[in-house]
């Protein structure tokens, strides 16, 4: 565990090496961009073929180094068993009155693992509860104003709403995915192989960034989602901004 006071940015996801894969570059540019940053790991990736929560732990950690992360915490749900319910939506609510954040990442509903689509909607529901002054009154944390949410995107089959540019932090968004060495291949490992332990994985990661990266003109880009509207000051800057009007 990673702590530190208020956060301007909060990333919550399923399992430990979840916002490595999804938004490393992201983060890594937010800190740079001098906004202080965490990660919240709903489970302990109990569950997982390979490595264990003890390794898993360890790893985060290495990896909340390499990200430069002011927070890193985990809720410890019950792997494999995420669901929206009171108590996870409580065990939420906690975290983000804990740390104030002003903006909320997390994973997309539309997603095929089953957890990960429950931390959406867990997300969510708890995002607005947590705006409640009399909900959770028992854990003594003061109500916070409503965070603004991205889903990052996973599935081909969702648009996004925008795509960060995250070429100057390639190199170094894998070697935060890398330090989860007990996930990865490794030709030594005796344990079964799993999808994310194939040869080729990582390999699909860095093209998919470029896949994303190309749609806006760039090296490398990460893909977010936003259900609500956003509000948008200067139209021209923000359309001025590199694109690809073939994607």
């Amino acid at each position: 565990m990673i702590d530190a006071a208020e956060l301007d940015v909060l990333a919550l996801f399923s399992h430990p090496d979840d916002a490595e894969l999804t938004m490393a570059g992201t983060l890594l540019k937010l800190k740079l961009l001098g906004y202080r940053t965490g990660v919240a790991d709903l489970t302990r990736g109990e569950m997982g073929t390979r490595g264990t929560p003890e390794i898993r732990a360890r790893e985060a950690l290495d990896a909340a180094g390499i990200l430069g992360l002011d927070a890193r915490v985990n809720l410890e749900l019950p792997d494999g068993h995420l669901a929206l319910n009171e108590e996870t939506r409580r065990v939420v609510v906690r975290v983000l009155r804990r740390y104030r954040p002003k903006v909320l990442f997390t994973s997309h509903w539309d997603d095929p693992h089953p957890d990960h689509s429950a931390t959406a909607r867990i997300v969510r529901e708890a995002a607005r509860l947590a705006t409640m002054r009399r909900f959770d009154e028992e854990g003594g944390l003061k109500w916070i104003k409503m965070p603004a949410i991205a889903h990052a995107v996973y599935s081909r089959l969702v648009l996004p709403s925008f795509i960060v540019d995250v070429s100057n932090f390639a190199e170094k968004k894998m070697e935060a995915i890398r330090a989860y060495a007990s996930q990865f291949y490794r030709p030594e490992a005796k344990e079964p192989l799993t999808r994310i332990s194939e040869q080729g994985f990582l390999r699909q990661i860095e093209d998919r960034a470029r896949y994303y990266g190309s749609l806006i003109g760039v090296a490398d880009g990460e893909p977010f989602y936003v259900r609500e509207a956003l509000n948008v000051d200067d139209p021209i800057s923000l359309l001025m901004r590199p694109m690809n009007i073939y994607s």
